[in-house]
């Protein structure tokens, strides 16, 4: 597993949301502090924007770093996210209405900050 999924994971197992875990993981990559990406990434935790959260922060970070190639990116992100996991929808991936999980919060965090390291190489 590459250096940034890592911090990511650990983040996560530090009391982290799923948003702030990949946020302040890739935080350098876009020039932010730990500090500002934990206010960017707030607004995403917990499935408040439907989608999971560890996606739209790699999506965050996409954009910010690629303005210019953002949509494509994105795009290429979420298929591979879906790919893997079969919803970018938080609801969906916890199995909040159907009792039968996807994915772990944890997982989500791990599958978006391994898809983005490989994305930001």
């Amino acid at each position: 597993m590459a250096e940034k999924a890592n911090k990511a994971i650990e983040n996560h197992k530090n009391f982290y949301s799923c948003s702030a875990a990949v946020m302040c993981a890739f935080a350098d990559d876009i020039g932010i502090t730990g500090d500002e990406a934990r206010a960017a990434a707030a607004p995403f935790a917990g499935g408040k924007m439907i989608k999971c959260g560890a996606v739209l922060a790699a999506e965050y970070i996409l954009s910010k770093k690629y303005p210019d190639k953002a949509p494509e990116l994105i795009s290429e992100f979420e298929n591979r996210f879906i790919n893997m996991n079969n919803s970018v929808v938080c609801k969906e991936l916890k199995g909040s209405l159907t009792r039968k999980p996807l994915r772990s919060c944890r997982g989500c965090v791990t599958d978006a900050a391994e898809i983005l390291e490989k994305m930001c190489i």
